[in-house]
């Protein structure tokens, strides 16, 4: 993604600005900081402060949209379901590890319905997340996964994961409604 460019009074083309102190980014850095120091002391989350606010200013990160409003039900139920994916894997993953026999393995590419990057990143960040499937390459350009699945015997079980992906992304998209102007202004600033 390229940066958005504004014109001096000058004439020069520069990056624009952006606001380093964001409310969001600074709230996780100081949850993250807390969580470091495992105490919720005032000394703590006031120092916390102090060290998102210089990480903000020395790496300042350009507003970010999902273009999505958050469906809390359907954002429980996808949380729920990938908790759930994620020990049935790991109990799968589990015997195919305690079993002696040859295990196949494939690559299994995966075309996801949705054009946006965000959709894209949170989908394969989950697929990726479950064990027994990793993601090998994320093409932005047609949105699709290269994902090394593991013990995939033939193409009916490739099939079957390729649509267990597909399903993830259709309850991601429940979950994270995308708001149509926005989505629409994103992909002409992507082109």
């Amino acid at each position: 993604m390229s940066p958005q460019m504004r014109t001096t009074r000058s004439g020069q083309v520069k990056p624009a600005r952006y606001r380093p102190i964001q409310p969001w980014p600074m709230l996780w850095l100081v949850v993250f900081w807390i969580g470091l120091w495992g105490s919720f002391s005032p000394g703590i989350v006031l120092l916390g402060v102090v060290v998102a606010a210089a990480a903000s200013y020395a790496f300042p990160l350009p507003p970010v949209s999902i273009g999505a409003r958050v469906r809390l039900l359907p954002l429980i139920a996808l949380i729920v379901r990938f908790l759930y994916d994620v020990v049935k894997a790991s109990i799968l993953v589990s015997f195919v590890v305690l079993r002696r026999r040859p295990v196949t393995n494939a690559i299994v590419t995966v075309d996801l319905e949705s054009d946006s990057d965000f959709v894209l990143t949170a989908v394969g960040a989950m697929l990726t997340l479950v064990p027994g499937s990793i993601i090998v390459e994320a093409r932005r350009s047609t949105h699709t996964l290269f994902l090394h699945v593991l013990d995939v015997d033939d193409v009916e079980a490739a099939e079957a994961f390729r649509q267990q992906a597909l399903a993830v992304e259709k309850r991601f998209l429940k979950a994270f409604e995308p708001i149509p102007e926005v989505a629409a202004a994103s992909q002409e600033g992507a082109r």
